[in-house]
This record gives C-alpha cells, sequence and structure tokens, in this order.
C-alpha cells in the first residue's frame, strides 16, 4: 500500500480523447454504489459534460448480501456531444462482487473495461450468486473478451486507514470512494468537487470525512502509479447553450418546480404527501424550503394527504400532493371531490411498476388511464406529463398554469426512471418564465342577487373566492351543484348540464396550450414515432441517427395528453405510418386509436427498464422495411 500513498514518478499512460463514455458501478447495496455515482456525476457537470443516469435499485428492502436481487447499480452517460439516455451498453463496468459481474455483464461491449474488487469473489459471493461449484468467472474464460483489472479493492481500503480510530464496519463502507478516486484519475477527473462535499456531508464526523478523503486519494494514486493501467481517457465540456448549470434529478427539478410555481402564482404553496417510492423525495426536499413560503405536511396515509390539500387549495393556497400508482388509487375518492369542487390542485404521480406493490424501484408508464379515467363518475382532468428529469420542472410549471387559471386539479405523469436519473438543468432567468395569473374573486358576479359560484368566465372556469371574503358566502362540496347558484340539486337535467360543462372546460383547455411539432424529422413522412414521458430520450436518439443515415422518420413527443393539442390528429395524419412506443401495454396507443381512427403501431416493454436506443431503432427499420 506504501506505493500507492507514496508520491513515486507515475509511470507512462496514453491519454485518449473519447465523444462519450458508458460508467456502470455495481455493487450490493451497502458498496455506496449511488454515492460513487452521483459523486462521479456532479463532477462530470461540473466540468461541462453532457451527462444522463440511471440509478437502479434492488426491488427488495433487505435483498440478501450477495444474491442477484441484491444488486444495486448507477449508470452514468458522459459526453462531449448531445447526450439523451444513460446509453445501451457501458464501456466500463465497476463490479464490487461476483453477482454484480452477472447481472451487468451482458450489457458491457466487448473489449470493455471490467474493474472488480476481488474480494467480492470469494467462495461464499460465487455461491450466492449461483455461479457453479468451482467456478469463478474471472479465472474460469467468461470475461477473455474483456480489459479486467483485477483489484483487492477491500484490503487496500482496510490498509489504507489502518491504524484509525475507524471500526471494521465504518472501514470497510469506505471502498467505494476507493473506487471512485480510481474512476476519477482514469478519466481525468479532479477530486475537488468530492472532498469539498465529504468534508461538508461529514462535518460533525471528522473522523469519517479524514478516512473517506484519505481512501479518495488512496485510489487515485493507485491509478497514477500502478503499471496495470496504461491508458487514461479525456472528456473534453460539451458546447451546449450558454448559461449556468447544474445536474439534476427529475424529483428535485419537480420540486424546485413546485417552488417556483408558488412564486410565480404569489400563493403560499402546501404539500400533502404520503411517503411512498418513489415519490418520498419530493417531500423531502420541500421540506427544506420553508423560507420560501412552503409548508409540507406529512400525512398518516394517502387520503389525508390530498384532503389537505385540497383544503389548502379551498384557503387560497398552491395545495399540492405526490404520490405512485399506489397512492393514486387510495386518492381516487378525494380526486372526484376536488373535480366536482372545480378547484385549482396538483396531483403528481411519479410512476413505478405495478400493480400493487408490484416493482416499486423500477419503472414503467403504466398509470396513464388511470390518470385518464381513474375516477368515479364522469370526470376528466388535464393530464401532462414530463420527458426528463429537467423537464419536470417546466411540466409541474405547466401544471400550475392549468389548474391555476382553469380552476380545475391537474394529474402531472412522471416515473421513476426520470425521478431519479438526472441530467444538466440550466437554470432559467426569472423574467424568461411565463406569469401565472391568479384572480380571486373580490365582488359579487350577481349584482343586486346573490353571489354565484359556479356562473362561468369564458374559460368556463367558475370564480375562486377565498373563505371570509365579504360578499361572497357560498356553498361549495361533493354534492352535484345546481348550475351557476351552487344550491344542491338532484335534478336529472341539470346534472347533466354540469357533467358536461366540467367536460367542456377540460376540452377548452386546448385553446390555450400550444400546438405540437416534431421534435426531430419532418412534418410529414413515411413515420412518425410518437411518444410521451421518459422514452423521449431513447426515441430522440434513435430517430436522429436513423435521419442521418438518410431514413424518412420523425419524432413527436406530448406534454399534453389530456386534451391533446389540437392539431395532434392532423399532424400524425401527415405521416404514411405511426409507431408508439409504451412502458405499458399500449395506453396512448388506445387513447391515439380511439380519438382520430388511425392505425398506430404499438411497440411494448413491461420489464422495469427503459427502452435502448438499439430496440427502437430495429423496430423503426423492421416497419421502414
Amino acid at each position: 500500500m506504501d506505493s500507492i500513498l507514496e508520491q513515486k514518478p507515475r509511470h507512462e499512460t496514453n491519454l485518449v480523447d473519447a465523444e462519450s463514455i458508458v460508467i456502470r458501478f455495481s455493487g450490493d447495496s451497502g458498496d455506496g454504489m449511488q454515492l460513487t455515482g452521483s459523486q462521479f456525476t456532479d463532477t462530470a457537470a461540473f466540468l461541462g459534460n453532457d451527462i444522463s443516469t440511471f440509478p437502479e435499485f434492488p426491488a427488495e428492502i433487505r435483498a440478501p448480501i450477495g444474491t442477484t436481487a441484491g444488486v444495486s447499480g448507477f449508470q452514468v452517460h458522459f459526453g462531449s456531444k448531445e447526450i439523451f439516455t444513460p446509453g445501451d451498453e457501458y464501456d466500463v463496468l465497476v463490479a464490487m462482487n461476483a453477482a454484480a459481474l452477472k447481472v451487468d455483464l451482458p450489457r458491457l461491449k466487448k473489449g470493455g473495461i471490467i474493474i472488480t474488487n476481488i474480494a467480492g469473489f470469494d467462495k461464499k459471493n460465487l455461491g450466492l450468486a449461483g455461479y457453479p461449484d468451482g467456478a469463478n468467472p474471472l479465472e474460469d474464460g467468461t470475461v477473455d473478451n474483456y480489459t479486467v483489472h483485477k483489484i483487492d479493492v477491500t484490503k487496500l481500503t482496510k490498509d489504507c486507514l489502518a491504524g484509525t480510530t475507524l471500526g471494521m464496519k465504518e472501514i470497510e463502507r469506505s471502498k467505494n470512494m476507493f473506487v471512485l478516486g480510481l474512476l476519477f484519475w482514469m478519466f481525468d477527473e479532479p477530486m475537488d468537487y468530492t472532498i469539498s462535499f465529504i468534508n461538508e456531508k461529514f462535518a460533525k464526523k471528522p473522523e469519517i470525512a479524514e478516512a473517506n478523503v484519505k481512501t479518495l486519494k488512496a485510489g487515485w494514486n493507485y491509478g497514477d502509479h500502478t503499471e496495470i493501467f496504461t491508458t487514461r481517457y479525456k472528456v473534453s465540456a460539451a458546447t451546449l447553450p450558454k448559461g449556468v448549470y447544474r445536474s439534476i434529478s427529475g424529483n428535485h427539478a419537480t420540486a424546485i418546480g413546485l417552488v417556483a410555481a408558488s412564486e410565480l402564482t404569489g400563493l403560499p404553496l402546501f404539500l400533502g404527501s404520503y411517503p411512498i417510492t418513489p415519490a418520498s423525495d419530493v417531500l423531502h426536499e420541500l421540506s427544506k424550503y420553508k423560507t420560501s413560503n412552503v409548508k409540507t405536511f406529512q400525512a398518516e396515509d394517502e387520503i389525508a394527504a390530498i384532503c389537505a390539500a385540497i383544503g389548502a387549495s379551498y384557503a387560497g393556497g398552491l395545495g399540492v400532493t405526490t404520490t405512485s400508482g399506489p397512492g393514486m388509487a387510495l386518492k381516487t375518492e378525494a380526486i372526484g371531490l376536488s373535480t366536482i369542487l372545480e378547484i385549482p390542485l396538483l396531483i403528481v404521480n411519479i410512476q413505478r411498476g405495478g400493480p400493487s406493490t408490484g416493482l416499486p424501484t423500477k419503472t414503467e408508464q403504466s398509470d396513464l388511464m388511470q390518470a385518464m379515467y381513474g375516477r368515479h363518475g364522469e370526470g376528466p382532468l388535464p393530464v401532462v406529463a414530463a420527458c426528463s428529469p429537467a423537464d419536470c420542472f417546466d411540466t409541474v410549471l405547466e401544471g400550475a398554469r392549468i389548474a391555476v387559471e382553469h380552476m380545475t386539479p391537474v394529474i402531472v405523469l412522471t416515473d421513476g426512471y426520470i425521478a431519479n436519473g438526472a441530467e444538466p438543468w440550466r437554470f432559467p432567468a426569472a423574467a424568461d418564465l411565463k406569469p401565472i395569473k391568479v384572480t380571486f374573486a373580490s365582488e359579487n358576479n350577481n349584482p343586486g342577487g346573490t353571489f354565484m359560484p359556479y356562473k362561468r368566465d369564458e374559460k368556463l372556469s367558475r370564480p375562486w373566492v377565498k373563505p371570509g371574503t365579504p360578499g361572497l358566502m357560498h356553498r361549495i362540496g361533493g354534492l352535484e351543484k345546481q348550475n351557476e347558484t351552487g344550491n344542491v340539486s338532484y335534478d336529472a337535467k341539470n346534472h347533466e348540464v354540469m357533467t358536461k360543462l366540467r367536460a367542456q372546460k377540460i376540452e377548452k383547455i386546448a385553446d390555450y396550450i400550444p400546438a405540437i411539432a416534431p421534435d426531430s424529422g419532418k412534418s410529414s413522412g413515411k413515420l412518425a414515432v410518437l411518444g410521451w414521458g421518459s422514452t423521449s430520450g431513447s426515441i430522440k436518439t434513435a430517430v436522429r441517427e436513423l435521419i442521418a443515415e438518410g431514413h424518412d422518420v420523425a419524432h413527436i413527443h406530448l406534454r399534453h395528453i389530456n386534451p391533446f393539442p389540437k392539431n395532434l390528429g392532423e399532424l400524425l395524419s401527415a405521416y404514411d405510418q405511426i409507431l408508439i412506443p409504451e412502458m405499458n401495454c399500449g395506453q396512448l396507443l388506445n387513447l391515439i386509436r380511439a380519438k382520430y381512427l388511425l392505425p398506430a403501431i404499438g411497440y411494448s416493454k413491461v420489464q422495469g427498464l427503459p427502452f435502448t436506443t438499439a430496440e427502437l431503432k430495429n423496430k423503426i427499420l423492421e416497419i421502414l422495411k
């Protein structure tokens, strides 16, 4: 170990310029792969690389250590070009144990680099990973087509921290910093950002901070002075639009978007939420913004969470509730209440694999029909969907605008892939953010008579009244109301009138949203690939590559799903064929076929994993041929 820590003359290495690199950090949940990956990502973003990440967590809370079910992975794609996906295959695989290698080796490029912790390949770990007795993939020819670096990371970390006051458990937890330091050396990236992070994170535990920094530097020095490494890689900064950037995850962008919506509306923000994977981080993040007129309420259940948010909106605030699919099911009755109240409310559904508990840490797009129709009675609501981590900010703002300006609950869809993934986000200028107009009624809309709480404006929206406004006392509630007066009504024809008015109001929102245009490609041609949500990056990459190869294909991506943009049917009709890839069994496909009577083709993937670029390219080429 002395040779690693001593500053000896470094050996000669070949520095190779690379346009982009995909690294997969893989190990047990306790190996710190998420932290390692996120710190590498933040450093790459700090240096100006474009990035896209894909954290992947075990579905079991306490999966047995050393098993394939317990593998936790973090994938980062960084480069000097525009990047829209975490990458189909890895250039570098960091495998902390045998199970990690077994799970992720199939997606490592032939000739790719494997960095292993050989302590994770002993007899016990090989058995837990399901390798036959005596078979070691590092020795039986399994990895002969790769560049393999076998390092006893565990021993080197123990040697590095020998003599410290830390216990063996704390010492072993530091081994991910050794790997991170080695990767920083290999890709010519500085350690300064991570050292600052460590010192800040463990400010109250200086011995832990010192151990992590020491191990990080040891990893760097191991690469610098060990002659098994002959090549380093340099990835230049990407050419991005000028501005100030930061790396941001979808959940963090959602939280900041909600704070921005509060600022733009001038309304206090109230989040009523119940913890659920993968939505809990929004609650955690917003709890930090108390000084920005944000109140967070961790309710005892999903029903209490949404009902509290409805109460906040009734009182004149911006009510928000966040959840995932199972939580949406529990909130259904209260969503119906907010629908008949016609009150602003943001309902953020961060989708995951279902039904029931399903795959709680995996991604899916299977709640679209639930968002469209998952309510009792005729209760259509606006539905908007984010397409990437950074886009969560803009989509939340759009959802808030619709909710407040059209007096309606709005469902905002993201998913686990977007929520946990990260990409560069350019800080918007406040002046560039579209204003959100808030109007509270202050005068009687029925001169000479009683105030009418359901008298509608040109948007078919009813007035929003703060409780206690003089002269505007009125009744709202879950029972059907008489048109305009708001009196309780059981009249059959009045119920039909009110039902249709509520639906017409949602349809009329289409007059206030922009026309849709292709994201890539021409506005007519042989094939359009229509997507929504997190399929955006894979579709964009596949379509742009195929256009460059001379194929007649275009990409159209939806943010507004209910109502659709007014020109969507006309645009889709300009193509010979339409392909709709979804991480469900064809939910948008059914909506498009039903509304526009177009023979669209579906392409489904329901594996808890996003589409790869290769999968989409192959499907597009199959259709074009």
